[in-house]
């Protein structure tokens, strides 16, 4: 749908632009936004490496593991449905840990492949599983203790204090993971 809806806004655009006589604008703004996008990219590049590779070094060390256990209350309480399935718990706890660290370009893959495992379990391949819709609600909540692509864009645009949004996006995201879970269980136990 996107694919539509963006090529008919630029395209309006032009046009909207060639009729009000405003096209030299139009065409200052591209450039500008081209070297807005480098710069942001760059800012990115920069902060994904450095996360990334923290995420490497955790990973060569007993920490997951210590921190998979601690989200093993959690973990089996919100996906019951994964009682032997330690494969899927384990993918479901570094894709929490990659969120709460705010690695989302981390924890991408990390819940792509817990979905696959939990496909494999699913008995009706078509339709999703409670434990996957569950997990989806958890991504989408995505609980962050360090929103590292938010500070990142505040940064590259000169914000006085990149790292005040840190406390709004706790609270954001708590109550937005409380809520979904919620509604999320009781989704799950009317539908039994």
């Amino acid at each position: 749908m996107l694919n539509i809806l963006w090529p008919i806004f630029i395209l309006l655009s032009f046009i909207y632009a060639l009729i009000s006589g405003k096209i030299n604008e139009v065409n200052n703004g591209i450039f500008s936004s081209v070297q807005d996008a480098v710069e942001l990219s760059i800012t990115f590049l920069g902060t994904i490496c450095l996360w990334n590779g923290l995420m490497e070094i955790v990973k060569r060390t007993t920490l997951i593991e210590k921190l998979t256990k601690v989200l093993r209350p959690l973990v089996h309480f919100l996906f019951p449905e994964l009682k032997k399935n330690e494969t899927a718990k384990q993918e479901i706890s570094m894709n929490m840990i990659a969120n709460i660290l705010g690695l989302g370009n981390a924890a991408t893959p990390l819940g792509l492949k817990a979905m696959k495992t939990m496909q494999k379990e699913n008995p009706k391949k078509d339709t999703l599983s409670n434990s996957m819709m569950m997990f989806i609600v958890l991504n989408t909540a995505s609980i962050q203790l360090i929103p590292t692509n938010v500070i990142a864009i505040r940064s590259s645009l000169n914000s006085q204090n990149p790292t005040s949004i840190i406390i709004p996006v706790w609270i954001a995201t708590i109550i937005a993971a409380i809520v979904g879970v919620f509604c999320t269980k009781l989704i799950i136990k009317k539908v039994k």
